[in-house]
């Protein structure tokens, strides 16, 4: 039987897949912090004036991942400095989960963030997202001070690159 394949690239976050996952991925964080789907305004709303457009270099990267050529995923690394990349809007479609795919495209982000020439990796999350929390701590990341603030902030995790 043949091996069913990965591939991870950079892409624009305006291109029709990037699009589409990076609506799927809103709608699942904020689905999942609101108990009850998010409508097509509220992730409308949630997607405006949020930064993407920096998600490329030399200030970050955004990665489409797909599976046997299907969109299924994304992720994108942020400088934050000289140093400091933060992980951010990684997110995998809940029908390509534990197929191995989270954790290569965490292994193509780190890779991304070491080309932008950070070394060090940085993220936060939610205590609710388990999933995440259980991808990042496999994956050598520790939880570490706070190093911004927001709404939806629980937790922060770093890691050298």
């Amino acid at each position: 039987m043949a091996r069913m394949t990965w591939t991870f690239s950079p892409e624009r976050v305006d291109t029709p897949d990037a699009t589409t996952l990076r609506r799927d991925y809103y709608g699942d964080v904020a689905g999942r912090y609101w108990k009850r789907p998010a409508t097509k305004a509220e992730i409308d709303q949630g997607l405006t004036d949020d930064g993407v457009e920096l998600l490329t270099p030399p200030t970050g990267q955004f990665l489409v991942a797909r599976y046997e050529g299907e969109p299924a995923g994304c992720g994108g690394v942020l400088l934050l400095d000289e140093d400091r990349a933060e992980l951010t809007r990684v997110f995998l479609r809940h029908a390509f989960r534990g197929l191995g795919g989270a954790s290569e495209l965490l292994t193509n982000l780190e890779n991304a963030a070491r080309e932008l020439g950070a070394r060090r990796m940085v993220l936060n999350t939610r205590l609710d997202l388990v999933e995440a929390r259980a991808l990042y701590t496999r994956h050598g990341y520790a939880e570490i001070p706070a190093y911004c603030t927001g709404p939806y902030m629980d937790i922060w995790y770093g890691k050298g690159l």
